[in-house]
């Protein structure tokens, strides 16, 4: 008997919660294991009521607990932590990171501040590509859509109807394609409403993404930042000034004209600019000519100017702009289009040791 409960709790252990992404045994959610001939029976401890993981979870559990030999039947009790242990387990996550910035100067955490100029050069569509890129590697990776004004990251990754789940004071992000991601969009009754707030408020909300929201330890932290040299560049140049800046244009003169500004801004925060990706870099024609569009240059020279390497220079892809229709990242849908090469290229880049 002994010798079957220890695989039974072998087993649990193996259970993640998808939220928060740690073995439920670890976060407090197993609350009895019982076994008598032949029947396992399992208490769970659900976070909230109302949990939209639960259905999984407790899936999970069934097919964990009846795979150890022996155990002929399953039964899973479900109930919901008491407002202490809720308590108990949020100062856990958080430790000694509460209400604090979370990626601080010290935090291992890669973190990649995605700017431009100025509106439609596609920063938020290179944004969500990359992450589900790295994500596909392997790494843990985390979106802060800091586009408060003009929200797109959710319809990119495809969780435009999710929400984030509130555990006490923490926020567990949705999941897109193995990226965990806030939004403001994510609060707001439906895409189509506008915000229109000022300075003060917009510090406080992307403080609040910073601070609140349960990203765990993080390999990679992108922040799909608005275009300009407004009040959230200079905020987040505050609260993450070791953050390395990544600024997108189009080959455009007047573009990369207005893209070098969004660079000198970041270094006067103290962010250090890494390089320079250039978008929609022509139209790759049939006959293997390539339709310049938006002319060319224009992520060269902002590079040259702001002495900086050209780290990507990505084509005009119409499978690119589907995906982000649908919500279907081009880089695992079309993995072989040239504007997913130029991105997945673009992440291994990222992750070479910084300079």
């Amino acid at each position: 008997m002994t010798d079957l409960r220890s695989e039974l709790d072998r087993a649990l252990a193996t259970v993640i919660d998808p939220e928060i992404r740690r073995p439920i045994a670890d976060l407090g959610m197993i609350d009895s294991v019982e076994f008598a001939d032949g029947r396992a029976t399992i208490g769970i401890k659900l976070t909230i009521v109302g949990c939209p993981a639960a259905d999984r979870i407790e899936r999970d559990v069934r097919e964990a607990a009846g795979s150890v030999p022996g155990v002929e039947e399953v039964e899973v009790n479900v109930a919901v932590m008491s407002v202490a242990e809720r308590t108990a387990l949020t100062e856990r996550l958080q430790g000694a990171r509460r209400r604090e910035v979370q990626f601080g100067p010290e935090t291992p955490t890669r973190i990649f501040a995605i700017t431009s100029g100025k509106g439609g050069v596609g920063k938020s569509t290179i944004t969500a590509n990359l992450g589900v890129a790295l994500a596909a590697k392997g790494l843990k990776v985390g979106i802060v859509d800091a586009d408060v004004f003009g929200f797109s990251i959710p319809g990119l990754l495809g969780v435009s109807e999710e929400k984030p789940t509130r555990v006490g004071e923490l926020m567990l992000p949705p999941i897109g394609f193995g990226v965990k991601v806030i939004s403001i969009g994510m609060f707001l009754p439906g895409p189509a409403t506008a915000v229109s707030w000022r300075g003060p408020m917009l510090h406080r909300t992307i403080k609040q993404f910073l601070s609140e929201v349960y990203f765990d330890e993080l390999d990679i932290l992108l922040l799909d930042l608005p275009p300009g040299t407004g009040d959230v560049a200079i905020s987040v140049g505050q609260l993450l000034p070791h953050a390395q800046v990544v600024v997108v244009t189009t080959p455009q003169t007047a573009a990369a004209d207005v893209a070098e500004r969004s660079g000198l801004v970041a270094r006067k925060t103290g962010q250090r600019v890494i390089g320079v990706v250039e978008n929609m870099a022509g139209l790759p024609q049939a006959d293997g000519t390539v339709l310049e569009l938006f002319g060319t240059g224009g992520g060269a020279d902002a590079a040259a100017r702001l002495d900086v390497p050209l780290l990507a220079s990505i084509p005009l892809s119409l499978a690119l702009r589907e995906g982000g229709d649908t919500g279907e990242p081009v880089v695992l849908s079309h993995p072989e289009d040239p504007a997913a090469a130029a991105i997945l290229a673009l992440a291994q880049r990222l992750l070479q040791p910084a300079r």
